[in-house]
């Protein structure tokens, strides 16, 4: 699995577009009690997050595969997409 699109939401979870089309929010805050995910606590460290289409990567060092981000992903809404895609953000990782 590939990802095109991966943009930071808030509350520590990121908007995720495979490259068939499939949309989810994946939630990072069960893995902010790992050492390695420390880092991302910081708003701003964790919207940092960088798209590698088969895994995602923070300048910490912290990163998940793609395999990873689709087991856990839930579907996200047709309002979270729309918010996630506001041209208005300021944050995103495209491929």
């Amino acid at each position: 699995m590939i990802l095109n699109e991966v943009i930071p939401l808030g509350d520590h979870q990121l908007f995720v577009e495979t490259q068939d089309g499939i949309e989810g929010v994946f939630d990072l805050k069960p893995y902010l009690k790992s050492e390695a995910f420390l880092p991302l606590k910081d708003e701003e460290e964790f919207s940092s997050v960088h798209n590698g289409g088969y895994f995602v990567e923070w300048p910490c060092g912290a990163d998940l595969s793609a395999d990873t981000i689709q087991a856990r992903m839930l579907p996200a809404s047709p309002a979270i997409a729309q918010q996630a895609r506001n041209p208005d953000r300021q944050l995103a990782s495209r491929r």
